[in-house]
């Protein structure tokens, strides 16, 4: 049975995993994908557009489907070897601003947990959002 999840990541380094076709929680955690299956799905929400600023983006910014369950490390420069999945996200999206799903009854359960950087959330929910984001996929 496929899973629904959410990952948190600033919008720079969520279009980084999204050219490379990979995901990355938590500042390079192994344990959160650890969770995820091959065909999860993920939607990633960016509270501020770059780590290096506080201008905030707050919207839902790419959605992707798990390719493999395999989990594996790259070095991005000495002593940094975050772990990784492989996505296929997709391409034809419309960033969805939080405040547009913040209203729902259904996101008052999960608003709290973005804070951990990544949770699993219903199929119900994951839908929402998704139709939101006006797939074209």
């Amino acid at each position: 049975m496929n899973k629904y999840w959410i990952g948190v990541a600033s919008d720079d380094h969520v279009k980084h995993g999204v050219l490379g076709g990979f995901c990355q929680l938590c500042h390079g955690k192994s344990s959160p994908l650890k969770r995820m299956k091959k065909g999860d799905w993920i939607i990633y929400y960016s509270p501020k557009n770059s780590l290096s600023t506080k201008i905030p983006c707050q919207k839902f910014t790419a959605i992707g489907e798990i390719l493999d369950s395999n989990i594996y490390q790259v070095e991005m420069y000495p002593g940094f070897q975050p772990f990784r999945m492989n996505v296929k996200f997709l391409k034809s999206i419309t960033p969805v601003p939080l405040n547009l799903v913040s209203s729902l009854p259904l996101w008052q359960d999960y608003r709290s947990r973005l804070r951990f950087g990544h949770f699993e959330i219903p199929k119900e929910l994951f839908m929402i959002i998704s139709d939101l984001m006006n797939l074209k996929n």
